[in-house]
C-alpha cells in the first residue's frame, strides 16, 4: 500500500511492550509455589523469636536427658522444676447498669414493667408520684431488688359495695411494678401447664372467652340441643380468704428453681399488708362486709388481698390443683373454671353427684378451703347455665338479667358528664352476648332520653348537645 504510517508503528511499539511486561507476570506453576512456601516456612522456624525464648536456654525449665536405653530398659532421668514468678493480670468484670448478675434480671425488664403497670394506672396518685422521678425510683427499686433488701411498702384498704360489700387491698404503685416483674418472669412456665380450660387472669381467658368455651361444651354434651344433659355448679366458700399460704408455697417452689427468684415470690405472698396501710374512704362501710370475709379477721398464713395481680396470679396456682384433679383423676371431659366458679357437665346426674363427692372430700385434705353449699347447683342444662354474667339457654347467650336492670337504672340516674362514658361501656359489655339486640335498643331509649345519640346498630353512643 506503499509504506506504514507513523501513527500506526508507534501503536504496534506500544502493544508489543504491554505483551512483553504481561509475560513477566506469569503465576509460577504448581510445584514451584509449593517450594516457595516449604523454604518460607523453614526460615521463619529457623529464626528466633523476640517475644519467647527458646526453651533450653529459658531458667527454671525442667532440663532432661536420656542416654541410649537398653533393650528391655527405660532410663529416665528427672530433675527439680525450679518455681519462677510470673507477673499475671487481672481482669477486673464491671457490672453492668442494664443487668443484676445476682438476681437474673435485667433493667429492661423492670422498666418492661412499670410500663406494664402504669398502663390502667397511670392517672393515679401514687403513679405520678412516681414518675415525678421515674429514672431515679426505677434505679432505686433496681438496686433494692438486686440486694436482696426490697421490702414491700404501705397498702391501701377500701370498700366497694357493688354488687356487694367486700374489701379490696390495693398495693403501692412500686410494689405492683414488683407485681409485674415477677408475673412476667414466672407466669409463662406456670400458664404453659394450666388446662386450656382454666380461665381469670390469663391473657386472652377473660369472661367472654369462659362464655364462649362454655357455650361450646354445652352444644357438644347435648349434640346441639338434641339431648338432655345436667350441669353441676360449684363455687368456694370466701376462697380468697381462705388460701393457705404455706401450701401455696410449696405449690410455687416445685416450679421456681432459682433461689432469687424464689426469694422474691415468697416476699411478695408472704407479706401482710395488715401490718402497714390506709383505709380510704367511709369507715363506716367496712362494717357492711361480712367477719368471715374480711381479711383482717383471719390468721397470718391465711388469705390474699384481693386487688393485687400477685393475688389473682396465686389463685390460678392455688385452684390449677383442682383442675389437674378434674382432668386426670375425675376424668371430667367438659369441665370449665373462672377464678373459684367451676362446673361439670354431664348426661348422667349420678355421675355428678360422685364427683361433688369426691370435690367435697378432696378441697379440704388438699387445699384446705371448702364449697359454699349454698351455691352448689345441680341442675338440667336447658333450665339454663348462669356463668361469667352470662346465661346459656337452648340457640342463645344472652347477658344476666340483674346486670341488665342495673345497666338501665344507672344510666337512667348517672350525672350527666357520666352518661357518654357508661352508656359505652356497658353497650360493649350487653353487645358481647348472641342474643342482644332487644337489651341493646332498650338501652338506647334510655340514652337518647338522655340527649344522647345512638348509632343504628345498637352498639355505641355518642356525646349529647349541650343543654
Amino acid at each position: 500500500m506503499g509504506g506504514v504510517n507513523p501513527q500506526c508503528a508507534r501503536f504496534m511499539e506500544v502493544k508489543a511492550a504491554m505483551t512483553e511486561r504481561q509475560s513477566n507476570l506469569v503465576v509460577p506453576l504448581a510445584h514451584e509455589a509449593n517450594a516457595m512456601r516449604i523454604a518460607e516456612t523453614d526460615r521463619r522456624r529457623a529464626a528466633p523469636s523476640g517475644a519467647v525464648s527458646r526453651l533450653s536456654t529459658r531458667s527454671g525449665d525442667v532440663k532432661s536427658t536420656m542416654g541410649t536405653p537398653t533393650p528391655g530398659t527405660r532410663t529416665s532421668t528427672t530433675a527439680t522444676r525450679t518455681t519462677t514468678t510470673r507477673t499475671t493480670t487481672t481482669v477486673v468484670r464491671v457490672p453492668s447498669a442494664d443487668t443484676s448478675d445476682q438476681a437474673g434480671f435485667t433493667f429492661s425488664e423492670l422498666v418492661h414493667a412499670y410500663f406494664a403497670c402504669r398502663r390502667t394506672k397511670r392517672n393515679s396518685s401514687s403513679a405520678l408520684a412516681f414518675e415525678e422521678r421515674l429514672e431515679h425510683n426505677l434505679r432505686e427499686l433496681f438496686d433494692e431488688l438486686q440486694a436482696g433488701a426490697y421490702q414491700p411498702r404501705r397498702s391501701i384498704c377500701f370498700v366497694i359495695t357493688r354488687p356487694k360489700p367486700r374489701e379490696v387491698w390495693a398495693a403501692d404503685f412500686r410494689d405492683r411494678i414488683v407485681h409485674h416483674l415477677l408475673y412476667n418472669r414466672i407466669g409463662p412456665r406456670f400458664e404453659n401447664s394450666f388446662i386450656a380450660d382454666s380461665c381469670a387472669c390469663i391473657v386472652g381467658r377473660g369472661t367472654l372467652y369462659a362464655a364462649q368455651r362454655l357455650e361450646a361444651k354445652v352444644r357438644s354434651i347435648t349434640q346441639n340441643w338434641s339431648r338432655r344433659a345436667f350441669y353441676l355448679k360449684c363455687d368456694l366458700a370466701n376462697f380468697f380468704v381462705s388460701i393457705d399460704k404455706l401450701i401455696l408455697r410449696e405449690l410455687l417452689a416445685e416450679k421456681i428453681g432459682e433461689p432469687w427468684w424464689m426469694s422474691l415470690a415468697e416476699t411478695v405472698l408472704m407479706h401482710d399488708p395488715r401490718d402497714d396501710f390506709e383505709l380510704r374512704g367511709d369507715p363506716q362501710l367496712i362494717d357492711l362486709v361480712p367477719p368471715h370475709k374480711r381479711l383482717m379477721n383471719q390468721p397470718a398464713h391465711l388469705g390474699l388481698p384481693i386487688g393485687n395481680l400477685s393475688s389473682q396470679f396465686f389463685a390460678n396456682v392455688y385452684l390449677n390443683v383442682l383442675d389437674q384433679r378434674a382432668k386426670h383423676q375425675l376424668r371430667a371431659r367438659h369441665y370449665i373454671r373462672y377464678v373459684d366458679d367451676f362446673l361439670f357437665l354431664h348426661d348422667s346426674p349420678d355421675w355428678l353427684n360422685g364427683v361433688l363427692r369426691d370435690v367435697e372430700a378432696f378441697l379440704p385434705a388438699r387445699l384446705a378451703v371448702q364449697l359454699n353449699p349454698r351455691k352448689t347447683i345441680l341442675q338440667p342444662i336447658d333450665t339454663g347455665v348462669d356463668f361469667v354474667g352470662h346465661v346459656i339457654k337452648p340457640w342463645r347467650r344472652s347477658t344476666r338479667r340483674r346486670t341488665f336492670n342495673e345497666a338501665l337504672t344507672r344510666v337512667a340516674t348517672a350525672p350527666e358528664a357520666d352518661v357518654h362514658q357508661m352508656a359505652n361501656s356497658y353497650f360493649g359489655l350487653l353487645r358481647q352476648s348472641t342474643a342482644s339486640h332487644r337489651d341493646r335498643a332498650n338501652l338506647a331509649n334510655i340514652v337518647r332520653s338522655r340527649g344522647h345519640a345512638v348509632d343504628k346498630s345498637f352498639t355505641k353512643t355518642y356525646r349529647g348537645y349541650a343543654k
